[in-house]
């Protein structure tokens, strides 16, 4: 009988932490939460610019409706940028006319070559045509490229509002095909 008493009480014996494991097991812990205390807030920081949801840029007035002509003019504006956490106000600029439709446009004069400045009428053997000093690309009133670059200029997304034109955001351009 002592036998079976001796086995129960085994079996019955709880097992306890001890002091080393007790005070290892908190400090791990502690540790752990302060670690991630500290971690989490530059881990946010570094991922959130990836995390946020990119607006349309807004519409920023240009010029009045009415000093639109046939002929494509250049425009300069300034745009507020923000890239990552810096944020600047860019100055861009715009060549805006009428088209043959009589409907008023905006071309980026950004070459899309190699993006080189673009011109109006700026060479003599290309007459009413953009031109880049750069490599010899050259481009239709529309924005057609003809020689050299890969595509066409990019237009500017566009509103006229109370007689104002507003421009935002580049995009491919609509004019050709």
């Amino acid at each position: 009988m002592s036998n079976h008493n001796e086995h129960e009480k085994q079996g019955n014996e709880r097992k306890e932490m001890s002091r080393r494991q007790f005070l290892a097991y908190t400090l791990g812990g502690t540790t752990a939460f302060m670690a991630g205390g500290v971690t989490l807030p530059m881990i946010r920081f570094a991922v959130n610019p990836l995390l946020e949801k990119k607006d349309k840029g807004a519409l920023i007035k240009v010029v009045e409706e009415s000093k639109i002509t046939n002929e494509p003019q250049e425009f300069s504006f300034q745009k507020h940028q923000v890239d990552g956490w810096y944020e600047s106000e860019a100055k861009l600029s715009a060549y805006i006319s009428k088209g043959e439709d009589g409907k008023i446009f905006a071309l980026s004069p950004i070459c899309q070559h190699l993006g080189c400045t673009i011109g109006w009428n700026s060479d003599k053997n290309y007459p009413n045509e953009y031109h880049c000093p750069c490599h010899g690309a050259h481009y239709t009133k529309d924005g057609k490229n003809l020689a050299v670059a890969p595509r066409p200029l990019k237009e500017y997304e566009m509103e006229i509002k109370n007689g104002f034109i507003y421009l935002g955001d580049l995009m491919d351009n609509t004019r050709v095909k």
